[in-house]
């Protein structure tokens, strides 16, 4: 059917030409092209954000998003844009400047994250100064250090005679490290009464030489099936267990 314009003239309709298929398409495409125009500038605008975020180019940033919709993205999900385009680098040159980069930014993420858990330790201290810390901010994740690399002890709480051997090589020893227990049900009280058990030295525990977490999940999320299993924390914030 054709389009009519219809001009009311006191209280009449006067006929006019039939619209133009451009003038009846005209008045409805502007506002889409308007809304097209501002989705475009939006999405260039998240882009020069998170490009931002990452100390990145929008371009790298771009790079980045299309490889993780390649291979790299189903070989190595939610991997970091750094750590991806380094990976993918085109050149020794650019591997080289990515890698600073990511070590810049890893320092400064360890940094903050370091003290504002010394201010959780003060805080315990002021707050509840004769209760053991437990798993302060540490459940489901790994302690980082920092330029003395830790190591992580996973023991089950009952019945491992190997789990309280190991413990015991690591209490006799001065470097500081962290303790997962498998099987507290993340029961704080039952975490405690476990470490009164091993006579873990509360002094120790206070000034965070030695920490006591749940495991959480996290044998599962490094793969380890059997205890006890030491862990050592390496340079680039990554663990791995030590051999025997």
């Amino acid at each position: 059917m054709k389009n009519i314009r219809c001009v009311v003239l006191l209280g009449g309709c006067l006929m006019s030409a039939p619209l133009t298929a451009a003038q009846s398409v005209s008045g409805t495409t502007q506002p889409v092209q308007i809304e097209a125009g501002k989705s475009a500038k939006s999405q260039t605008q998240s882009l020069q954000y998170e490009a931002q975020e990452w100390g990145l180019s929008a371009e790298e940033y771009a790079r980045f998003e299309a490889l993780m919709k390649g291979r790299r993205g189903i070989q190595s999900p939610g991997l970091d844009p750094l750590t991806t385009l380094g990976i993918e680098a085109r050149s020794d040159e650019e591997r080289r400047r990515l890698a600073e980069k990511w070590v810049q930014q890893e320092f400064a993420r360890a940094e903050k994250e370091l003290a504002f858990q010394r201010e959780v330790d003060a805080a315990w201290k002021r707050l509840y100064g004769q209760v053991l810390p437990v798993s302060l901010g540490t459940f489901g994740r790994m302690e980082q250090g920092t330029a003395q690399r830790r190591q992580a002890l996973f023991v089950q709480a009952e019945n491992c005679s190997a789990c309280d051997a190991r413990l015991a090589t690591l209490l006799a020893g001065k470097q500081p490290f962290d303790i997962y227990v498998l099987g507290t049900k993340g029961d704080d009280n039952r975490l405690r009464a476990w470490a009164r058990q091993k006579n873990i030295p509360a002094e120790r525990v206070r000034k965070r030489e030695i920490t006591l977490n749940h495991d959480g999940g996290l044998s599962l999320q490094y793969g380890l099936t059997t205890t006890p299993v030491v862990m050592q924390q390496l340079p680039d914030g990554r663990w791995r267990p030590l051999t025997p």
